[in-house]
């Protein structure tokens, strides 16, 4: 029987959104790197295990209507909650922040020379983000939705032209973990989006702006890495096994 060591971060958040804040506390990606276990990363990063295992269990006890039951949801209704959420919220959000960058950079860059950088590593996020969207949602997700009718209805599906759907979500996943590295570095350059002394409110807003991104990010790969896809490779097995 697995222990509560030897459970994995990814299954704790899948579980429980609200550990999702303890995590994050601690510096420990849940979304992209959701794989490893709590006695794992403690031994990486130094972390008191008990400490960390007590927080997890405070937060998964604590009362609060924020909660939402992710895991218990159709696969249908998931993608299509992802697409309607975050794949919108991407795409309204890049523009703005890119504007913002542009500005930054023209006006702070002599001063703050990573500003360049940072905008170098949001443009190249945000085009890579909108190639990965647009293959979710023309390729993997009606593929998912697909496979729930057919389940409801009992009907049978044709094999897709991808193989099995394990394809193309090892394909998602490897650029998650490219997303989640560039973040990881656009947070090493901005301090953890702690604007320097001399910021003016474009600084700030950007910044505040960039660590929304981010956050709404790690929910929207946490959908994915830890629930939705491993869900659908288990529908696919069902039919393949029928």
């Amino acid at each position: 029987m697995e222990t509560i060591e030897e459970k994995q971060i990814g299954s704790y958040v899948a579980d429980d959104y609200r550990t999702a804040a303890v995590f994050s506390k601690y510096g420990i990606d849940f979304c992209c790197r959701g794989n490893r276990t709590i006695k794992e990363v403690c031994q990486k990063n130094n972390i008191d295990e008990t400490e960390l295992l007590d927080a997890l269990q405070m937060a998964m006890h604590a009362q609060s209507g924020e909660s939402i039951d992710y895991k218990s949801w159709p696969l249908d209704l998931l993608a299509e909650y992802i697409e309607k959420k975050h794949h919108r919220y991407v795409e309204e959000r890049i523009p703005v922040i890119k504007q913002f960058l542009d500005k930054l950079c023209k006006v702070h860059g002599e001063r703050h020379p990573e500003l360049f950088e940072i905008n170098h590593l949001f443009t190249a996020s945000a085009g890579e983000l909108a190639s990965h969207m647009k293959k979710e949602e023309l390729i993997l997700f009606p593929f998912i939705k697909k496979m729930v009718k057919a389940s409801i209805s009992g009907e049978s599906i044709a094999a897709p032209g991808f193989g099995t759907v394990e394809n193309p979500i090892a394909m998602m996943m490897q650029e998650h973990d490219n997303e989640g590295e560039r973040f990881r570095q656009i947070a090493q350059l901005t301090n953890n989006y702690n604007p320097p002394a001399d910021a003016c409110n474009t600084y700030r807003v950007t910044f505040a702006m960039l660590k929304e991104f981010e956050d709404d990010l790690h929910l929207h790969i946490h959908l994915e890495n830890n629930i939705l896809f491993p869900e659908a490779t288990k529908l696919e097995k069902r039919f393949l096994s029928a």
